[in-house]
């Protein structure tokens, strides 16, 4: 047991319960195998006492007025990078994503920004048609949003979701998965030491039962949804019984087109290091599915080798570490089936990697850096996400062929395209069926600009304006002036 990952209580307004309904649960260490800690299991029950936190919270948030509001995110701010080094080790122990990915900086830059936006909030002037007066609109909160995220990066799912909810005058109620609840939990309670109301930011660590009742409460008038399409289907089902709008971010198989007049140095270091490396390829929008043009496809191969068989894997906390274990034992037997699949289906060579973790890596969810080129672009390995360190390269002749085998596909979140040639540059990115495209380098997840996805990686944006008026509704007044 580790005293960073001792407790795991839910955080209701500003009390922890030190029981729940549904009990505990070992949570295991990825990077070693064993078990580390034990997790609170939070319910219906304990939704609903957040939800009725959160109420009040929102009602007290919204008193405070749009600078105080902002001055407390910002304080919020600095105290997460104060504890950053406390968080990545949380997050190094929670969910094995190195040190040295520093996921802090992300988030903070988030929260910053989206501190900016929320005493910037503001409506429009109009004069009605037909009658003598006028008309303006004011952007109001929703109220209480129900955010769920995923368990590949905490730190930056709250930050690009809860916090443009909280910007907007809302308050929440956060459920962070069960393997990945100690972050999310560190979270909330700095956020009540910057002086954020309690209530304003509640978080309860649960599975379906929790995910269910967080979407069927009557109190919540939103839920933001991060994660795969089959649960996204089931949350779509519940909102849609009570009439409730949903944001989804989900999953993606962003293509990457490597034109042959592309910078090999550039593209291959790119195409490796951003589909392998980061959270172990456990990203939506990662560059995993390339389509490397003819003329350079064995040259493009060979870099991209030699990228990937640098990669360090190993112990999460070792700074020295680039790519540290999946999420957990099950997943790193599915990504092994993923790969033992890819090798049968004829068409594709594995280039490098397709093992699990050797030696004194062998306990862990570590799986190796797998490049797989030649790969049929109809193939399971091209087509469906992995989750994984496991990256396909397809060839291709026709560039008018790339961009059609890029868009068949059922995502849309990400893609990507190297070329020098500006003209090629902009028709292309325009083609692409993707609700992000970024040309000779990776997407930044910077929070001014619009993230999100289209066809079956979901809707809704986060960043920018946009993603603060996901947050919001608009209430017109008409005034009769006689």
């Amino acid at each position: 047991m580790t005293d960073l990952l001792s407790d795991s209580r839910p955080l209701i307004g500003d009390t922890r319960p030190a029981t729940t309904g549904l009990g505990a649960r070992d949570h295991v260490n990825p990077a070693t195998g064993q078990v580390q800690a034990r997790v609170l299991i939070g319910g219906a029950s304990e939704i609903d006492a957040a939800a009725r936190a959160a109420v009040l919270g929102q009602r007290a948030w919204q008193a405070l007025g749009p600078e105080k509001r902002r001055d407390s995110l910002l304080r919020l701010a600095d105290l997460i990078e104060a504890d950053a080094a406390k968080l990545l080790r949380m997050a190094a122990l929670e969910c094995g994503t190195p040190l040295s990915s520093n996921s802090s900086g992300l988030a903070l830059s988030w929260i910053r920004y989206y501190a900016g936006w929320a005493d910037k909030i503001e409506g429009s002037y109009s004069e009605p048609f037909g009658i003598a007066g006028l008309a303006y609109s004011r952007h109001e909160p929703i109220g209480v949003i129900g955010v769920i995220i995923p368990w590949n990066s905490p730190l930056v799912a709250i930050a690009m979701t809860a916090i443009l909810a909280m910007a907007a005058g809302n308050a929440v109620v956060l459920k962070p998965p069960t393997q990945t609840p100690f972050v999310a939990l560190r979270f909330g309670e700095l956020a009540l030491e910057a002086g954020i109301p309690a209530g304003v930011l509640n978080i309860v660590p649960g599975d379906a039962e929790a995910g269910e009742a967080l979407i069927a409460h009557p109190a919540v008038g939103k839920i933001s949804f991060t994660g795969g399409d089959i649960v996204a289907k089931a949350v779509m089902r519940t909102a849609a019984e009570h009439l409730k709008p949903v944001a989804l971010e989900l999953g993606g198989k962003s293509a990457n087109l490597i034109f042959a007049d592309a910078d090999l140095d550039v593209a291959a270091a790119m195409a490796a290091g951003c589909s392998l490396v980061p959270l172990a390829g456990q990203g939506c929008v990662l560059p995993t599915r390339v389509y490397a043009h003819g003329a350079i496809f064995d040259e493009f191969v060979d870099r991209v080798r030699a990228h990937a068989e640098s990669y360090a894997l190993g112990d999460p906390l070792d700074p020295a570490t680039i790519i540290g274990p999946v999420i957990n034992e099950a997943a790193a037997q599915r990504i092994i089936g993923v790969i033992d699949r890819a090798k049968a289906e004829s068409g594709g060579r594995l280039v490098t990697g397709g093992r699990r973790g050797q030696g004194d890596l062998a306990a862990g969810s570590f799986v190796e850096p797998t490049v797989f080129a030649g790969v049929a672009h109809d193939s399971h390995l091209a087509r469906e996400e992995v989750f994984g360190p496991v990256l396909s390269i397809v060839r291709f002749d026709d560039d008018a062929d790339a961009v059609a085998m890029a868009n068949d596909s059922r995502f849309g979140l990400g893609a990507y395209l190297h070329t020098r040639d500006l003209s090629r540059a902009h028709k292309v990115a325009a083609a692409l069926e993707a609700g992000c495209v970024a040309v000779n380098g990776m997407l930044p997840m910077a929070p001014n600009q619009p993230f999100g996805g289209v066809k079956q990686s979901g809707f809704g944006r986060e960043g920018g304006r946009a993603g603060l008026e996901e947050f919001m509704q608009i209430k017109q007044v008409l005034m009769h002036l006689r």
